[in-house]
């Protein structure tokens, strides 16, 4: 079974939509430089206390210090952190240390061979990996939520040589989830823009999304 994330939630109404559809996990987007769904802490915090287990909820942080990251975390108790940049001198056992019952996710964007390398490296340190399409070495850092699809070839490399859970997301929607599954065949996929109209979680387009998978 390939398990859902869906990102950008902005109200508890929007994550009992994507629950009621079949998503196993959401994500609730904190400050970031650039992209879609962000909301306050307040707001993801009162999110997450609405989300029955066995419903993971995913903290998006930009933070990139590990004492930020764990202070970002303590104004929201989400069961998971993502984080979408690169972790400052890779302090995974800092976080670890002061959150054991957090699981820690790093988002890797896939851009070239190095993304490949820099990916099998971190998976020794996190939970998952989550692949995505953006782009840290921008003027103003894409971390996410850009809509466009990377290189699966690279994405199937990366899960073919990692052992731990991989998460894909970039582009996805209901007319390339299929294809995508098949290319990478990821433990989950993770998307934002591909259910929404206007900005806002389509139901119609969930439903569509999730029998798109089925087939």
């Amino acid at each position: 079974m390939t398990h859902v994330k869906i990102c950008c939630i902005s109200s508890p109404e929007e994550a009992q939509i994507a629950i009621k559809n079949g998503a196993s996990a959401l994500g609730l987007v904190g400050n970031m430089p650039s992209g879609p769904g962000i909301i306050e802490d307040s707001l993801i915090h009162q999110i997450a206390k609405t989300v029955p287990p066995p419903i993971a909820t995913f903290l998006l942080t930009s933070e990139t210090e590990a004492s930020a990251i764990v202070s970002h975390y303590q104004k929201v108790h989400t069961t998971t952190i993502q984080i979408v940049d690169a972790l400052e001198g890779r302090e995974y056992t800092a976080i670890r240390n002061a959150l054991p019952h957090v699981k820690l996710v790093q988002v890797i964007h896939v851009i070239d061979e190095a993304s490949v390398q820099e990916a099998i490296e971190v998976s020794e340190f996190v939970d998952a990996i989550l692949l995505d399409s953006g782009n840290p070495n921008l003027a103003t850092k894409e971390l996410g939520g850009t809509g466009r699809v990377h290189n699966w070839d690279l994405s199937r490399k990366i899960r073919e040589s990692i052992s731990i859970p991989l998460f894909l997301a970039g582009g996805l929607n209901k007319d390339n989830v299929r294809q995508a599954i098949d290319a990478v065949q990821p433990f989950g996929i993770d998307l934002c823009s591909g259910v929404r109209t206007n900005g806002i979680l389509d139901e119609r387009k969930l439903q569509e999304f999730f029998e798109a998978i089925a087939r």
